[in-house]
């Protein structure tokens, strides 16, 4: 008999599952509160129908002007957009950028970081 590695291992095998369990508890723990949450009107549409247009700063807090068919909103840190879970991290004068929840091609949640950038004389 081979005194190579047991491809069967017990003990190796239940570590390979902890892991698994592990990551799968760490996904789920992602992607739970944003199920249980009420969703945004801005959540119905994907990123690529939006055009950031402008921004203003509002007593102290910074908005952006989003422009989706046709319709002007106002968006502000912590609002959610797109069709990705993408909650709203920061807002400048050029660009929003925002954090997404995304599954990867294992079906893995994972987060991922985009932005909109200002559409500047575009029609």
């Amino acid at each position: 008999m081979d005194a190579g590695i047991e491809p069967f291992n017990s003990v190796k095998l239940t570590q390979a599952l902890k892991r698994e369990s592990n990551q799968s508890a760490s996904n789920a723990a992602l992607i739970a509160p944003e199920m249980a949450r009420r969703k945004e009107p801005l959540e119905a549409y994907p990123l690529d129908v939006m055009a950031m247009v402008g921004s203003l700063d509002k007593v102290g807090t910074p908005t952006a002007l989003l422009r989706v068919d046709k319709l002007l909103y106002q968006v502000k840190v912590g609002n959610y957009i797109g069709q990705n879970y993408g909650k709203i991290t920061r807002i400048t004068e050029s660009s929003i950028q925002l954090r997404e929840i995304v599954q990867d091609a294992t079906g893995d949640w994972i987060e991922r970081v985009t932005s909109l950038e200002l559409q500047e004389g575009k029609k």
